[in-house]
């Protein structure tokens, strides 16, 4: 029997409703394509399986990265916040980064509202079981009913639904997260010739709130004023957004300053040598050291049977409790990811000071899941071998809120940009976070789930979270991503904090030039004369404060950018054949013809690829006469 093809073509069909495909479907939809959504469940697009948390060491930055392009997560976080916090608020200012704890369900509620009412979007419920391609161009899409959806363009960002296997003790069960079914779709993938691997990731047990005694634990409160996550905070409210509508699921309205709801805290305990001893007893029943998971989990956040293994010398743990909503008792039990058997969690649980009587209403588990490496991937996240199908998440090997959805921005705004035959979205690494991500990605692939804060940014000082909006948001103008509005509200901050960069080299303070005061130990906006600090406002003399104290550092990073843009700017043919350049060492030829890099730049960073091997391919290219 012939399926049943559904009368409508799009231009983009996005495969997955978690954060990257939100953000995927939302970029596409607002570059004018028309969009649909599939989803197994229209009823947890935007869910946070995990901590319903926003932001964080270098996510933080991505954040408010994604925010400066138009993208919905900062946007949903300051609606929708339980508690918000500035992390290394006492360092220095390359790695401040804003956190937020979410009330989970107003964050979902609120997103879906966010998808159902974007013009060009529609959403539709269905599990994709596989791709559809003609002469290595994608077409459309089959769902596991029998029905066709053809589109110019296919995202997958399927999460950890892909052949998904959850491990709670020696138990095991199909699913991508508990209580939902799997996707069959790498069959499909696999048919196609993609590379396929498995990795594994893993959740902490929740608790009942009312069994925790709060007496004995420390308490953690938010920051006052909070930090926030987007430039266009103040819109948040009711009639703040497009055709006046009263923003549904907010429980923060920043469009009057006087009105947020009060921050709920968040509070921390230890594990101690018990834990620790219950733990190691059972080490024979966790999926993890039986053998029973095979695929390989992130590095830097360890399960607490790692933690335990691995730091030995480590008399306790610290294990944070936070709240999953304002009109909930579920907790979060950060700290402690297991897949220990429910017995066992129990047990070390009510080991941990203030947890004696916890109940646990949701037990921790791990989940193994398929993913392909993204070196598979352009730095566009276009598959090199499918014209047409992007990819973004957890299928491209991260893990992580903000890194899907940082990709499923860029991939659904170039799935339009391919859709409508226009040039793509590229993001360097002296541009954005984002930028380092992606290239981190498809130049070195991963060997573990990749997490953002785990990158090296070289450019930091340059890449600082507070200046996301001056970096991005004329570059999402240029795409269409950014509404009129805003690119005139940072258009006029970019002016006035020019301005003030010119008032502070020729106004004396104190008997010298404004930015030489900055400069002195001790000084800041604190300390300024009213009558001067009224003349910009307090976010633009927040960026003087940090510009002019760090302008020897910022300027050496400048150089760096500059000497380095030489080789980013050197474009390698397209069809380049690596083994054809004499001198080349087989080794090198083969990391160069599974990256296929685009630039000089792109394959200096190949892991395995030496300076020697780029002065080759550079004589080479000249000996040829070989333009671009």
């Amino acid at each position: 029997m012939s399926n049943y093809i559904y009368p409508q073509n799009y231009g983009v069909i996005v495969i997955g409703a978690g954060h990257a495909g939100v953000e995927a479907a939302l970029a596409a939809s607002r570059l004018g394509c028309k969009v649909a959504i599939l989803t197994q469940n229209l009823d947890t697009i935007g869910q946070m399986s995990c901590n319903p948390a926003i932001g964080g060491l270098g996510k933080g930055h991505m954040v408010r990265e994604i925010d400066a392009l138009g993208g919905a997560m900062g946007i949903n976080t300051d609606a929708t916040g339980i508690q918000f916090r500035t992390l290394n608020a006492s360092k220095g200012p390359s790695v401040r980064a804003p956190r937020a704890q979410c009330d989970k369900k107003a964050y979902q509620f609120r997103m879906k509202h966010v998808l159902e009412n974007e013009e060009n979007l529609e959403m539709h419920q269905g599990n994709v079981a596989k791709i559809l391609v003609n002469n290595d161009l994608v077409y459309g899409i089959t769902t596991n009913l029998g029905i066709e959806y053809h589109a110019d363009t296919i995202i997958i960002s399927s999460g950890t639904f892909m052949r998904g296997l959850m491990h709670v003790g020696k138990q095991n069960q199909a699913g991508g997260r508990m209580g939902d079914g799997i996707s069959t779709l790498s069959d499909s993938l696999k048919d196609l010739g993609f590379e396929i691997d498995r990795f594994k990731t893993g959740t902490p047990c929740r608790l009942n709130g009312r069994s925790i005694d709060f007496s004995n634990c420390e308490k953690q409160v938010g920051d006052e004023p909070p930090p926030w996550f987007s430039f266009m905070r103040d819109k948040i409210g009711p009639g703040g957004t497009k055709s006046n509508q009263t923003e549904t699921f907010t429980l923060n309205n920043w469009s009057d300053p006087m009105f947020h709801m009060e921050q709920l805290p968040c509070w921390i305990t230890y594990t101690n040598q018990e834990t620790h001893d219950i733990i190691r007893s059972n080490l024979d029943q966790s999926p993890m050291y039986s053998g029973l998971i095979e695929g390989v989990g992130p590095r830097y956040c360890p399960s607490i049977e790692d933690k335990v293994v691995r730091f030995e010398e480590k008399s306790r743990h610290q294990v944070f409790l936070e709240p999953e909503g304002r009109q909930t008792n579920e907790y979060y039990i950060n700290g402690v990811s297991t897949s220990l058997p429910f017995a066992v969690q129990l047990d070390f649980i009510r080991s941990i000071k203030g947890l004696e009587s916890a109940e646990i209403i949701r037990p921790g588990y791990a989940v193994e899941y398929d993913y392909c490496s993204p070196t598979q991937l352009y730095p566009t996240l276009e598959t090199k071998l499918i014209e047409g199908l992007f990819f973004a998440g957890q299928i491209n090997g991260t893990s992580g809120y903000e890194e899907a959805a940082g990709q499923g921005l860029v991939a659904g705004t170039n799935a339009a940009m391919k859709s409508k035959k226009l040039d793509p979205l590229i993001l360097s690494r002296s541009q954005s976070y984002l930028g380092v991500m992606l290239d981190d990605l498809v130049t070195k692939g991963v060997t573990e789930p990749y997490r953002m804060f785990t990158s090296r940014a070289e450019y930091r000082l340059l890449l600082r979270q507070d200046n996301a909006d001056l970096r991005l948001t004329e570059l999402g103008s240029q795409f269409g991503l950014i509404d009129e509005e805003r690119l005139k509200l940072t258009l006029e901050k970019k002016e006035s904090f020019l301005d003030a960069q010119a008032f502070c080299r020729k106004k004396n303070l104190e008997g010298i030039k404004m930015d030489e005061w900055f400069r002195k130990p001790g000084n800041g906006i604190s300390k300024l004369p009213l009558e001067i600090e009224k003349l910009y406002t307090n976010e633009v003399w927040n960026l003087i404060e940090i510009e002019f104290q760090n302008e020897g550092y910022i300027a050496r990073q400048e150089q760096m950018i500059a000497r380095a843009e030489g080789m980013e700017n050197f474009k390698l043919p397209e069809n380049i054949c690596f083994s054809s350049i004499s001198g080349l060492k087989k080794e090198a030829v083969l990391r160069l013809e599974e990256i296929r890099p685009k630039t000089l730049g792109q394959a200096a960073r190949i892991s395995g690829i030496t300076p020697a091997d780029i002065s080759v391919i550079t004589i080479w290219i000249k000996k040829e006469n070989i333009t671009c």
